[in-house]
């Protein structure tokens, strides 16, 4: 490379007009108490103007005195970390990164300035947008250098981590730090979220911290951008376009694909994110195209942790569980595991009742949606649902009187539903092939105990479900819900304050907000990856199961979720009442009995 004529290479930097001598001088100066040449040095360095050679030639002179350059020098150090070496010439760049080396190898106290230089150089610089007077501060989106800059700062935090291996210890809480308010603009996120990504590749000890530091920060877009919101903006946007056309009368009249841009802010921001998130566990899964079975393990037990210590626990969620979906389909073993995995949080009596609850929830949606999950699995994991449900109402047998709880049996109650959301999408792949087979399987479930209980989930459970349930049943005639439902149509539902007993108050709301947390996908830009795996809803043919269907759904054939405007709207924590935190020795094992047979010889 040349520069002014000259071979930057391979020839020593050219003098170039500088006050005051060079910066051992400086530095010797400076210790004996005079400071005029150290001040002139600080002042020279954060001029913005500064030459490529002159910047060589000053980083050449710290490399050789970077011993001398302790504690007491902080001030000049920071004047360093701020020069803008990023994007400038190739010589600068790599003489950047020789500095940087031998700085946090001499100076191991300079680590930290070091790492949140590099890192906050992973968000595109601002730039300021003035429109009608007003100015806009924001990303430079449209940088054609980014990537050329971020392949950079990657050399340098590289180069950083290779000369302190402990590098990732102290990195983790500076990329946290670093993140990036989640209303800044889609592409600022994306830049953020790839280049953390992209760290784990070269310093893997990082990657749990990482993936959880993203995941909460996609839950917080997740949980502010509801699914009604998002699929209201998306039909207001759709009902916009018509009008719109009358007036665009240079444009072409040919049909036009669908926008892939999320009419939503806040979903677009979150879809953006979701996109970077699956592409990221692709390709660390593949090679080639080929699986790479340990690397994908790896990667599984990382996002479990992050799944049980940040998604989990997070209500209203949509989307970004989906990550973990998308993972398990790539083979059998891992979505078995992740059955497993959930199952054992199910029985597990140091577990609080509403996370048993959304384990649940999880399990009969996972179930329910996964296309990948062949039927084996899926009665293997019903013959445990139902044997733990008839468990359980074999230890309340005892019980002279029993009301319908949900401080007390609320766990029961999404066992209950998970068994029939299940059964409600799976039960032609049960019947089909052997229909006599799958009629004895069916009612080898025992399912009339659990509808006819006194525990009474028909009465708890969505009323969608409960329905859909009903109709399929009585169309088989495996069991017959219709005098359950219609009897409790006509009482009101008592639910008890706490589980100690005490007042009842009556309520015809439906108590058990139920999540459902693979609901239909929204997301356009990362939905592609998703849809394949997916099993939507569909309306089933014969008229017999329209006969009891609730009457606002009938207009709604043409969506893809028969449980769509069901879904209570409460604030609420998922599937509890506020008793409910009393009550998790309701839901131990020992308390009903564990299933006949174990989960892994199940799979």
């Amino acid at each position: 490379m040349e520069v002014d004529g000259r071979d930057f290479l391979n020839t020593p930097p050219m003098k170039t007009v500088r006050f005051g001598g060079t910066v051992a001088e400086t530095l010797a100066k400076y210790k004996k108490g005079d400071l005029s040449d150290y001040e002139l040095l600080r002042h020279q360095l954060a001029d913005p103007e500064i030459k490529d050679a002159q910047l060589v030639n000053w980083l050449q002179e710290f490399r050789s005195c970077v011993t001398l350059l302790s504690k007491e020098h902080e001030q000049l150090i920071h004047a360093l970390l701020r020069l803008p070496w990023v994007g400038r010439s190739q010589p600068v760049v790599e003489e950047y990164l020789a500095f940087l080396s031998n700085l946090v190898s001499a100076q191991t106290v300079y680590l930290c300035s070091c790492l949140r230089m590099v890192v906050g150089h992973f968000i595109p610089k601002r730039v300021t947008i003035s429109e009608g007077g007003v100015d806009f501060s924001d990303s430079d989106d449209e940088d054609e250098n980014l990537p050329r800059n971020f392949e950079q700062c990657h050399q340098a935090l590289q180069l950083i981590s290779r000369y302190v291996p402990s590098t990732g210890r102290f990195l983790t809480p500076i990329l946290q730090e670093k993140f990036p308010f989640i209303q800044k603009s889609s592409r600022t996120l994306e830049c953020y979220v790839h280049n953390l990504l992209r760290v784990t590749v070269y310093i893997p000890s990082v990657r749990r911290d990482v993936l959880e530091v993203v995941i909460d920060k996609m839950l917080n877009l997740d949980v502010s951008a509801s699914r009604s919101d998002i699929e209201e903006a998306e039909e207001n946007a759709v009902h916009r376009q018509p009008e719109e056309a009358l007036f665009d009368m240079d444009e072409d009249l040919s049909p036009q694909p669908s926008s892939s841009v999320m009419a939503h802010p806040v979903g677009e921001r979150l879809d953006t994110l979701m996109a970077v998130l699956l592409a990221y566990i692709k390709d660390v899964c593949h090679d080639n195209g080929m699986l790479q079975v340990e690397r994908t393990k790896e990667l599984y037990r990382d996002l479990l942790s992050v799944f049980d210590k940040v998604i989990l626990p997070t209500h209203a969620c949509s989307h970004v569980q989906y990550a973990l979906f998308y993972l398990c389909s790539f083979r059998l073993a891992l979505s078995e595991a992740f059955l497993e995995h959930l199952w054992k949080l199910v029985q597990n009596p140091t577990q609080a009742a509403v996370l048993r609850q959304t384990a649940l929830g999880y399990m009969g949606s996972f179930l329910a949606r996964a296309k990948f999950i062949p039927i084996v699995t899926v009665r293997a994991c019903l013959d445990l649902l139902v044997s733990w449900v008839h468990s359980y109402l074999d230890s309340q047998d005892s019980v002279d009187k029993q009301f319908c709880d949900l401080a007390l049996h609320g766990p029961f109650y999404s066992a209950c539903q998970a068994v029939f959301y299940t059964l409600i999408f799976r039960h032609r792949a049960i019947l089909e092939g052997n229909m006599k087979k799958g009629l004895e399987y069916l009612q080898s479930l025992n399912l009339e105990r659990m509808v006819m209980c006194q525990l009474n989930p028909l009465k708890v459970c969505l009323p969608t479900v409960t329905h859909m349930f009903a109709a399929i049943m009585r169309r088989y005639q495996v069991v017959f819900c219709y005098s359950v439902i219609e009897r409790n149509s006509r009482h009101m539902l008592p639910v008890v304050r706490s589980s100690t007993g005490g007042d009842r108050v009556c309520t015809n709301t439906n108590p058990l907000d139920c999540f459902f947390p693979f609901d239909p996908y929204l997301l356009k830009r990362s939905g592609p990856l998703i849809q394949p795996l997916y099993q939507v809803w569909e309306e089933p043919g014969d008229s017999e199961l329209h006969a009891h269907k609730p009457t606002q759904q009938a207009s709604r054939e043409d969506e893809d979720d028969f449980l769509c405007g069901e879904t209570p709207k409460t604030e609420g924590i998922v599937g509890m009442t506020p008793g409910s935190y009393e009550s998790s020795a309701a839901f131990s094992p020992s308390s009903v009995g564990s299933p006949p047979i174990s989960f892994h010889r199940a799979l």
